[in-house]
Order: C-alpha cells, then sequence, then structure tokens
C-alpha cells in the first residue's frame, strides 16, 4: 500500500462528498455489468447508510483533502442499502452467534486496483473484531464478488434483490471468518 493514502473515520460534514463518490462509483464500475435499466435500478439497493457514521463504523480513505474511497462495518443487523431502502434492521447484533456486516464500499473509478478497498476492509475486519466479532458477512455486487473472494470471503448464497422498476438486481451473501483467516 501506497503511502499517498490516508484513513479516518467518516463525520457528518463528509456526507457530500460520500454521496458524489458513491454516484460516481456505481455509475462507472456497476455500469460496466448492467445495461442502463438495471444500472438505474442498483440506485434502490445501494446507497449510503448515514447510521454508520452516526455508529463510527464508517472509513473515508484520503489522497491529500480528496476523498478517494470509502467502506464501513456494522454491529447492525441490516445487510444492504442506503437510508432509502426498505427492510432495514437497527436491531443490534450480538457478536457471540452473528457476523458483523461489511457495508457501504465505494471507491473513486480512478482510484481502483490500488490498495483502497483493501484498506477499507482491513480496517473494518479489525474494528469488528476488537469488538468481538468472530466473522463477518456482505451482500455483494457482480462487480464488488471479485474484490471479496480475493480477500478471503466464500459466497454463501446468490440471490437476486428485485426492484419497483421491473428487473431485479443480482447479488451474492458472502461471509469470512476471522478465527480461521487470521490463522
Amino acid at each position: 500500500m501506497s503511502g499517498q493514502f490516508t484513513h479516518r473515520l467518516a463525520e457528518p460534514v463528509d456526507l457530500p462528498a460520500l454521496e458524489q463518490l458513491m454516484q460516481l462509483s456505481i455509475r462507472r464500475l456497476i455500469g460496466e455489468y448492467f445495461d442502463d435499466l438495471r444500472l438505474e435500478a442498483s440506485f434502490e439497493i445501494m446507497g449510503l447508510d448515514t447510521g454508520l457514521i452516526r455508529d463510527r463504523t464508517y472509513f473515508v480513505i484520503e489522497s491529500g483533502q480528496r476523498i478517494v474511497g470509502g467502506g464501513g462495518w456494522s454491529r447492525r443487523a441490516t445487510m444492504f442499502g442506503g437510508d432509502h431502502t426498505s427492510g432495514r434492521d437497527d436491531r443490534l447484533l450480538d457478536p457471540k452467534i452473528e457476523p458483523a456486516r461489511i457495508r457501504a464500499m465505494y471507491t473513486h473509478p480512478d482510484f481502483v486496483r490500488r490498495g483502497i478497498g483493501r484498506l477499507v476492509l482491513e480496517q473494518c475486519e479489525e474494528a469488528a473484531e476488537r469488538e468481538g466479532f468472530g466473522s463477518l458477512e456482505l451482500v455483494a455486487t457482480v462487480a464488488g464478488e471479485p474484490f471479496y473472494l480475493s480477500a478471503g470471503y466464500i459466497v454463501t448464497e446468490r440471490f437476486d434483490v428485485p426492484t419497483s422498476l421491473g428487473v431485479s438486481v443480482p447479488c451474492a451473501r458472502m461471509m469470512k471468518d476471522l478465527k480461521i483467516s487470521r490463522v
């Protein structure tokens, strides 16, 4: 990892920059995999969950003063989506028996394959482990799945998420056992 990137916890003041990052990342990176309709439908199931910022579990990656990546983890039951996504569950997870969640990972398209995603994921995994979680779970898009596989996550389920646009978005539930990966 190059020393050109720094990381910190996100603050509410970062929300406009994070929203722009998310929009650009979805359009350019996920857009490589989907037609226009399915790309627009993706915005229904993806987005920034401001609860992660309130919970102090969302990291930003900066190059100078520019936010070039972000992502977080959660001790809450919601698996994916932004503030606007239906089916949210703010119940606190039990770290003894439930996995923490990896959530809302986005990288600026001009900065992909430079270690930003790895840096975010490492920060999330370490923070969740410090809070007593032994495993992590996430929902990946087709664009993110290869990255998570390379980081030691395994696919446990494939499913389609229906949207109001009449198309579904393919996703994969993935998991990582921190106890096994740290041996």
